[in-house]
C-alpha cells in the first residue's frame, strides 16, 4: 500500500472515529441544554424555544450556519437549543423526541438522512409544534416549511461551468454526496440535465456515504485508472473537491483537470485562485441562516406560515411551503467581487498561498 492511500485510510478512520465522538458529546450538550432550560423557567422568564438538530460539524458550513441562525434568533429573543446528531440518524430521531419533551415552539432539521425522519416529524405534529426542514428537505412528512438553495440551480452552474471550461468536451467523473441526502439528487438533475446537449460525458459515478470527503480520493485513484484521460471532475462539496484535486496532484494532474464543488469554503476558494479548482457554486449562507431563523421565529409567535412563502416544493408526497434562494458560479473571474467584496473570506485568507499583492 502506497503511503499516500495509508495515509488516506487512517483520515477516514480517524474521521469516523470523530463522528462517535461528535455523538457522546451531544449527550452532553443535551444535558447541558435541559439545565439551562430549566434554569429559565425557574426565573419565570417565557421566550420562544427553538430546537437546531445538526447532522453533524464534520462539514465546515454547518458550523457557520449553526452560528448565523442562533445569533438572529437571539437577537430576535428566541433561544435556540443546538444538539449535533454525530452524523447518526438514530441520535437525531431521539433529539426530535427531545425537542418535543421540553415543548419546543418549532424544530428546525438538518438532516441525516431525509428518508428516515418521516415518522418523528409527525410526532412533533401530534404536539403541536412546528418543523422547518432546513436546506435538507425531510422527504414524506409534510414539514411546516422548506428553506434550502435552488440545489437543481446548483448542479446547473456547476454543468454550465465545466461547459465553458471544457468547449471541446471530453470524459467526465462525478464524485457526490450521500445518496440519503434529498439535495443530491436535486443537483445530480441539474447538472446531467444541463450535459444532455454538449459534448461532455460522465464515464464515472460514485457518492460519499456520510458525505466522508476521504472516500473521495479512492474513487478518483480507481476512475483514473481506467480513464486517465479525463477532463473534468464534478464534486459533490468543496471538502470532496479538496481529496479529489489531492489524488490529481500525487498523479501531476492538478491544474490541468477541471474540477467543480459546493459551498465556498475557504480552501476552496485559494484553491480558485491558484488554479487548481475551477469553480465554487456560491450559497450565501449567511442569508440562508438568517432568514431560517427570522421565520422560525415568526411561525412560532403567529402560529402559522409567514405569507411571503409562496412558492412549493414537493417532498415526495406533499407540496411544502418553500424558500428557496439562488446560488452562484464563483470562478476566478468573479472571486474578487462575490466572496471578497461580499465579505465571506477575507482578501489575505482567499490569497494567503499566491504572490497576488494584498494591499
Amino acid at each position: 500500500m502506497s503511503g499516500g492511500k495509508m495515509i488516506r485510510k487512517l483520515l477516514i478512520l480517524l474521521c469516523l472515529l470523530t463522528l462517535m465522538l461528535n455523538g457522546c458529546a451531544s449527550e452532553k450538550t443535551k444535558q447541558t441544554a435541559a439545565q439551562e432550560n430549566d434554569t429559565e423557567e425557574d426565573s419565570g422568564e417565557k421566550k420562544i424555544q427553538i430546537g437546531l438538530t445538526v447532522d453533524s460539524f464534520v462539514i465546515e458550513r454547518w458550523i457557520r450556519d449553526r452560528d448565523v441562525f442562533v445569533a438572529t434568533a437571539r437577537e430576535l429573543g428566541a433561544e435556540v437549543n443546538v444538539q449535533d446528531a454525530g452524523a447518526d440518524t438514530k441520535e437525531q430521531i431521539s433529539q426530535i423526541d427531545y425537542f418535543i419533551k421540553k415543548h419546543m415552539d418549532v424544530i428546525v432539521i438538518i438532516a441525516r438522512d431525509c428518508k428516515a425522519l418521516s415518522e418523528a416529524v409527525e410526532r412533533a405534529h401530534n404536539a403541536g409544534i412546528r418543523v422547518i426542514s432546513y436546506d435538507r428537505m425531510v422527504n414524506d412528512a409534510d414539514t411546516d416549511m422548506y428553506i434550502s438553495f435552488d440545489n437543481r440551480k446548483v448542479g446547473e452552474v456547476m454543468a454550465q461551468s465545466m461547459m465553458e471550461a471544457i468547449p471541446d468536451g471530453g470524459k467526465i467523473f462525478m464524485v457526490q454526496g450521500s445518496a440519503s441526502d434529498n439535495n443530491v439528487d436535486m443537483v445530480k438533475e441539474g447538472f446531467e440535465d444541463t450535459l444532455k446537449n454538449s459534448d461532455l460525458k460522465v464515464v464515472y459515478e460514485a457518492n460519499c456515504e456520510g458525505w466522508i470527503a476521504e472516500l473521495a480520493a479512492d474513487y478518483v485513484e480507481e476512475a483514473l485508472e481506467e480513464y486517465p484521460d479525463v477532463k473534468g471532475i464534478m464534486c459533490g462539496n468543496d471538502d470532496i473537491a479538496s481529496q479529489v484535486i489531492q489524488v490529481l496532484a500525487e498523479n501531476q494532474l492538478a491544474g490541468q483537470v477541471i474540477v467543480v464543488g459546493q459551498d465556498g469554503d475557504l480552501a476552496a476558494c485559494q484553491r480558485i485562485v491558484e488554479g487548481t479548482q475551477y469553480m465554487t457554486a456560491f450559497k450565501s449562507i449567511e442569508d440562508l441562516a438568517c432568514q431560517a431563523a427570522e421565520y422560525a421565529v415568526k411561525m412560532a409567535e403567529e402560529g402559522k406560515l409567514p405569507s411571503d412563502v409562496t412558492d412549493t416544493m414537493n417532498d415526495g408526497s406533499y407540496d411544502i411551503p418553500a424558500k428557496v434562494l439562488e446560488p452562484v458560479a464563483v470562478t476566478r473571474d468573479n472571486i474578487d467581487e462575490v466572496i471578497i467584496d461580499g465579505g465571506f473570506h477575507r482578501r489575505d485568507e482567499v490569497y494567503l498561498n499566491t504572490d497576488y499583492d494584498t494591499e
